[in-house]
Order: structure tokens, then C-alpha cells, then sequence
């Protein structure tokens, strides 16, 4: 008997998956310059809890409104998604963007989708190909690249929190879009932050009252608005429906274009110069993407 090829990958809607990627990667792309503007006036702490506890209030009023149940279920999903994506990589990026340049810290996250696809692999149920594989490690070595010798800048401390942060962020990436293949993706990231209220408030509190708010300016409220309601909360509406449409190892390739979107923001708004180093890099980076989009996985 002749054995069957390899099949791919049939995602329901595949370019309307990267398409809600790469609105959630633009959501996401302001994440790390909102929080060097939020820490103008608030310490990492109390970002990590506030942001949550925001996000949380608005996904409750959502699901409520909705009339949705909570699918007991899946609770242990959502205590992981809670641990690394509203616990873990908050964290990790508030104490990272303490002495880190905004513009840097995007190009360094450029590494998570290949630890986005290895994860999709290990316990998503996809297996890459061959030349995908290929793309995606090209993609994290110019990202180490850079990291390493190029920017004008030393490797500190600053980038192991980022790298913490990738890992747990890509392993909450995975997690959230299986389960988004069989709920909406806006329903998985706000069962999680409801989950996680009572931590969350209580985190909050704590902070404030142990001085986690030294008279704010106004932009510093803004920011942490969005990283609520934007970063926390609409970001993964999108981003959780691309990943179950095109399929999580791909989708999250389009993550290394949250470069483009996180130097320019950078620039914009805090001033960092954006070199050409930066930019040849960012634009080899997204070339890997547009090159590997088609390769196959199984």
C-alpha cells in the first residue's frame, strides 16, 4: 500500500487569519513604548496588576452582556493563559523597559514566533516543515543577531527579562489559539482575566498602597489605559481569531512585523532614534516572514 502525503494545514480562513494577526500585531506593536510612558508615573508592580485588573473589568461586563457561561472545562487552560499572558510577560516587559529603549525591546521580541511555532509543535498539534523550520530560525538569528553585536547597545539584564517574557508569551500564544479554535478568541482572553480579578484587585491595592504611584502625569494615565484596554484586552481579540483561522505556527510569524510597528512607534512618541542598523534589520525580519508564509505544516 502507498502510504498518504503529508497533509497541510487546512485553516478555515487563511488570509483572514493573518490579516486579524496583523491587526493584533499593530495593537500589540505599542505595548512596550506605552509602558515606558506608564512608568513616568507608576512601578512595574502596579502596571503588572492595574492593567489586568482593568482589562478584567471590561472582559466581565463583555461576557455578562453576552450572556456567557463559564466552561469549566477549560479551567486549566485559562489558569495558563492567566499565569503567561496577563501574569508573566507584563511582568517580565515592566521590569525589561526600566532599562531598555522601547525600539530595542521590539526588535529583541522579534524571537517569539519561532518559540510561538516550537510550542505549536510540542503541544498544538502542528508540525512544521522542513523549510519552515528554515525560515524561522533565520528570523531569530538576525533577531539575536542584533541583540547581540549590532543596535549600539550592550546586552544587559534588561534583555533576559525580555527573553523570559517571550518564552512565557509564546507558550500563552498557543494555549489561547487552541482553544480559540473552538470559541470565539475574544471569549478565551477574557475567561482568563476574569479568572484571574481576584488576584489582580488584590495586586492592585497592594501595590498602591506600598507606593506603586508617584504623581502621574496625565500621559502616564493614558498609557496604562492602553495597555488595558488596548495591549491586554482588544489586542487578543484579534490576534486569538487569527491564530485559530490561519493556524498558530503561521499566524504567529506575522509577529516579527510587530517590529515595524514598535521602532516607528518608538520614534513617534518617545523620541529614540531609530537607526539604519535597526531598520535593516527589521526589514530582513519581515522579509523572512513574506518568504516562509507559504512553507508547509502538517
Amino acid at each position: 500500500m502507498r502510504s498518504r502525503p503529508t497533509p497541510q494545514i487546512t485553516a478555515q480562513r487563511p488570509i483572514l487569519g493573518l490579516m486579524l494577526g496583523f491587526i493584533g500585531v499593530v495593537i500589540f506593536g505599542a505595548t512596550l513604548p506605552a509602558t515606558r510612558i506608564a512608568l513616568t508615573g507608576f512601578d512595574p508592580a502596579f502596571i503588572t496588576f492595574c492593567r489586568a485588573f482593568l482589562a478584567g473589568l471590561a472582559s466581565a461586563t463583555v461576557l455578562v452582556a453576552a450572556g456567557k457561561r463559564f466552561p469549566r472545562a477549560d479551567l486549566g487552560s485559562f489558569a495558563v493563559i492567566g499565569a503567561t499572558l496577563v501574569f508573566g510577560f507584563p511582568g517580565f516587559a515592566n521590569v525589561a523597559m526600566q532599562t531598555v529603549p522601547a525600539s530595542h525591546g521590539g526588535i529583541v521580541l522579534g524571537v517569539l514566533p519561532l518559540l510561538t511555532a516550537v510550542f505549536a509543535a510540542l503541544i498544538g498539534g502542528e508540525k512544521p516543515g522542513v523549510a519552515f523550520w528554515a525560515w524561522g530560525v533565520l528570523g531569530a538569528a538576525l533577531v539575536l543577531g542584533f541583540t547581540l553585536r549590532g543596535g549600539g547597545f550592550a546586552p544587559g539584564i534588561g534583555h533576559v527579562w525580555l527573553l523570559c517574557a517571550a518564552v512565557v508569551s509564546a507558550f500563552g500564544y498557543v494555549v489561547s489559539g487552541k482553544l480559540a479554535r473552538r470559541m470565539p478568541g475574544w471569549e478565551v482572553i477574557a475567561w482568563a482575566l476574569v479568572l484571574c480579578l481576584p488576584l489582580t484587585g488584590l495586586g492592585a491595592a497592594w501595590a498602591w498602597e506600598g507606593g506603586g504611584v508617584h504623581a502621574p502625569p496625565v500621559k502616564a494615565y493614558w498609557a496604562l489605559g492602553y495597555l488595558a484596554f488596548g495591549s491586554m484586552f482588544a489586542g487578543f481579540f484579534f490576534w486569538n481569531a487569527g491564530l485559530a483561522m490561519g493556524g498558530i505556527a503561521r499566524v504567529g510569524q506575522v509577529q516579527l512585523l510587530q517590529t515595524f510597528v514598535t521602532l516607528g512607534i518608538s520614534a513617534l512618541i518617545l523620541g529614540e532614534v531609530v537607526t539604519p542598523v535597526m531598520l535593516g534589520f527589521a526589514v530582513a525580519v519581515a522579509a523572512v516572514v513574506w518568504l516562509g508564509r507559504r512553507a508547509r505544516i502538517a
